[in-house]
């Protein structure tokens, strides 16, 4: 009989687990999160301007070979304050809301109803673009060359940091043409 009873208990196998083991396991992860979360940023935000200097930088290569096609009258213009609720943009050097690319047909570096847009490139999370003495736009004429970049670099750092910050980066354009993406502070 005694075996019987053993036998029968064997066959039983848990269906589960205990809420003190379960609360067990939450906190272990909860705790190995609020340590592992911090060291996540610094890489978010390397994603984040690495994403926004390849956008501008392929915008450049388009609007170069766009300017070279249609025999210039191309421009790059930064998108104003307040566009899709995006607050980086506060002076004609700060291109953090985004960029358009249209063609300027009348010469004038606006943008009217009646000339093509060829792109928009919307505001890229969390990143200050800084483009030093463009006046908001750069031209590209027919030979490819832009105006408006005056051999100073395009700037990008993760809002509310500076060039010295790990995750900084640059975009150098050459008199001659040639773009090239550096880390920091933009010293080509």
């Amino acid at each position: 009989m005694r075996h019987l009873q053993l036998h029968r208990y064997s066959q039983q196998s848990p269906r589960g687990f205990t809420l003190i083991e379960v609360m067990v396991v939450v906190s272990i992860l909860a705790v190995l999160i609020a340590i592992a979360a911090p060291s996540f940023t610094p890489m978010i935000e390397r994603w984040r301007v690495r994403q926004a200097t390849e956008q501008l930088q392929s915008t450049l290569y388009y609007a170069r070979s766009e300017g070279v096609k249609r025999g210039g009258n191309v421009v790059i213009r930064k998108q104003a304050t307040g566009t899709d609720g995006c607050t980086l943009a506060t002076t004609d050097a700060d291109w953090g809301c985004g960029w358009v690319v249209f063609v300027d047909t009348n010469g004038n570096g606006s943008q009217q109803s009646t000339e093509e847009t060829l792109q928009i490139y919307p505001p890229t999370p969390r990143v200050e673009v800084t483009v030093p003495g463009s006046g908001g736009r750069i031209r590209v004429d027919r030979w490819g060359k832009m105006d408006g970049l005056n051999a100073k670099a395009i700037i990008f750092v993760p809002q509310d940091k500076n060039t010295s910050d790990i995750a900084s980066a640059a975009i150098c354009v050459a008199s001659g043409g040639r773009i090239r993406t550096v880390h920091g502070d933009g010293s080509c």
